[in-house]
């Protein structure tokens, strides 16, 4: 059973604040969880004064209980109704030893309550609240304004941001992919290392993909699992012309991939596509990977292991499939358009004309009757969300890049899986794509999240992030993230 998500609510307090502000800030708080059905853990009123945090012996109480709950908690809300207790806080995060993304809010507060009585004084309490954090080496995350009310809008969105920024992190902390197949000899762009990979939590499990055929091989048209695996595929899409020879030898297929994804407890995939599959198996496996990439589990081509490490962080932001493509064409002379295409396998959220073809430019060398699998259709206009993450092996590090931009309607007659994308300062992106080495694969998604991938990717991670469209910052956010670059694209 998947264990639940949630955060984590410290309500600092300092003794000479009134403490009211501390119990009206925790039913705010709570209500507005309640409204967004984020689960929290937090302190009970009775455990400390009015449940906030502001003594050592608070500190512990509250670390305890975020450690008995270390399993279900992503993140850590620090609310600031007043001033706070700086020391607090840090101690909080230190002893209960959750290295979890922590969002610093803090009260804003009122010109004509500025009295001893009722005043605040959030808008300082918060500067010293992260100078600790910083001294004690815990990364945090900022509100977009400094001090904001939680019915505020901005800091509705920053709260939702937060908890996507949560998702990411922990999901690439402890991602298993499954790296089926040898990547095909022609494509040295998508090498990538294993060691620094793991270095960084993500887990690779090999398998030669003769045994995945050998397995698929044993089964026949009659066994259950084979005719449920078939009626999943004829319910995905429509087959069109696909032969029924063709569709068993995928349904055959897709049982085997499922049984090694539960086996190992993977998250994804990137699989020898081609052509191994085609001259000894006698089909695309493409339906079988937008399949699992529909249902969350995403799988990438040409056992681009990297892509489809990408494809899950962009799922994870944003909570909706992901799609590996090639940047693969001109848009006539828009030099701020480009066709993103593959032959393809994306996951059927970005193709409302699905249906299982052929690859005809695969078919050409191992014939077309061979590559029955395929989908074919077109993505109309959507949001944009790009992005790829890579291992820089003779830096020893791992690097991506993430912008948005639009997917648009314009026409395009063309086979396959294919999509037209409009980008600012694309010629740009092209250009730091090439020179940094980057593969010709990326991932879009129909979001728009690259905030969000930023603050986990650079802050939290620690990786080397690149953000297109962006104004150009004099250092990183919070002096942490070392590796962070940010620059205007």
């Amino acid at each position: 059973m998947k264990m639940k998500s949630s955060i984590g609510v410290i309500i600092g307090n300092r003794d000479f604040f009134p403490d009211r502000l501390v119990a009206e800030a925790r039913v705010e708080i709570i209500d507005l969880f309640k409204k967004l059905a984020i689960p929290a853990v937090m302190l009970d009123t009775e455990a400390t004064k009015l449940g906030g945090v502001e003594t050592f012996q608070d500190a512990q109480k509250c670390a305890a209980l975020f450690r008995a709950h270390r399993d279900e908690i992503i993140g850590v809300l620090v609310v600031l109704p007043n001033f706070g207790d700086e020391r607090g806080i840090a101690e909080t995060l230190k002893l209960s030893e959750l290295n979890v993304p922590v969002l610093v809010q803090g009260y804003p507060d009122d010109l004509n309550k500025l009295d001893v009585a009722r005043r605040r004084d959030s808008w300082c309490g918060k500067i010293s609240a992260c100078n600790n954090l910083y001294q004690f080496g815990i990364k945090y995350t900022l509100t977009t304004k400094h001090v904001v009310h939680p019915q505020d809008p901005t800091f509705i969105k920053d709260l939702q941001d937060f908890v996507a920024v949560c998702r990411v992190t922990k999901g690439l902390r402890n991602v298993r992919i499954g790296a089926i197949g040898a990547r095909p000899g022609g494509f040295n762009t998508v090498r990538y290392s294993e060691k620094i990979l793991q270095r960084n939590g993500i887990s690779v499990v090999t398998v030669d993909l003769s045994e995945i055929l050998g397995r698929a091989n044993k089964l026949t048209q009659h066994d259950t699992s084979v005719q449920q695996h078939l009626q999943k595929i004829r319910d995905y899409a429509s087959v069109g012309r696909t032969p029924d020879e063709a569709l068993f030898q995928m349904a055959k297929l897709d049982v085997v991939l499922a049984e090694f994804v539960q086996e190992n407890a993977l998250d994804a995939t990137a699989i020898q596509c081609w052509t191994s599959i085609q001259q000894n198996y006698g089909c695309n496996v493409c339906t079988s990977m937008s399949i699992m990439s529909e249902s969350m589990s995403p799988s990438g081509c040409e056992v681009d292991v990297t892509g489809t490490l990408s494809m899950y962080a962009l799922q994870l932001a944003s909570g909706t499939p992901s799609a590996l493509v090639d940047w693969n064409n001109n848009y006539a002379d828009d030099d701020n358009k480009c066709v993103l295409f593959h032959c393809g396998n994306w996951a059927k959220s970005f193709l409302p004309d699905i249906e299982i073809s052929t690859a005809p430019i695969l078919g050409t060398s191992v014939g077309e009757e061979n590559t029955y699998g395929a989908l074919s259709g077109r993505t109309p206009a959507m949001p944009l969300t790009f992005g790829r993450i890579s291992t820089d092996d003779p830096k020893g590090i791992m690097k991506a890049y993430v912008g948005e931009g639009r997917l648009t309607d314009d026409s395009l007659k063309t086979f396959g899986n294919r999509a037209v994308a409009e980008i600012p300062n694309l010629q740009k992106l092209m250009h730091y794509i090439c020179n940094n080495g980057f593969e010709h694969h990326v991932v879009m998604n129909a979001s728009k999240t690259a905030s969000i991938l930023k603050e986990a990717l650079g802050n939290y991670m620690g990786w080397e992030v690149q953000v297109f469209d962006e104004p150009i910052r004099d250092s990183v956010p919070n002096g942490h993230s070392s590796r962070e670059l940010v620059s205007q694209y």
